[in-house]
């Protein structure tokens, strides 16, 4: 089952069922604090934190089979600000693999 998103998204073409999850390959600075699991914080040499990332340049809180984020409920504000359908999302989904 997909997460839902609290709205429709900007661009009808992109659901919870085509969305291809790119967003997901983005750097995502830590910049309050929504209780995602320790696991998945890297901290740099500035002490900032990041999602951390796996080898493949996907977050490693996404589920690779479904496509859906582990820690929905705690991710990230970039995360929950990014629009499904919106501007910067439409740019990813364009983007090259």
């Amino acid at each position: 089952m997909r997460n839902l998103p609290s709205h429709a998204p900007a661009d009808p073409r992109v659901t919870c069922d085509t969305c291809t999850a790119r967003c997901c390959r983005l750097q995502v600075m830590l910049l309050t604090d929504t209780g995602v699991p320790e696991r998945y914080i890297e901290v740099d040499a500035q002490g900032s934190e990041y999602m951390a990332r796996l080898d493949d340049g996907w977050c490693a809180a996404l589920d690779r089979n479904t496509l859906n984020c582990t820690i929905y409920d705690r991710r990230p504000l970039i995360c929950r600000e990014f629009e499904m359908g919106g501007e910067d999302c439409l740019i990813e989904q364009q983007g090259p693999d």
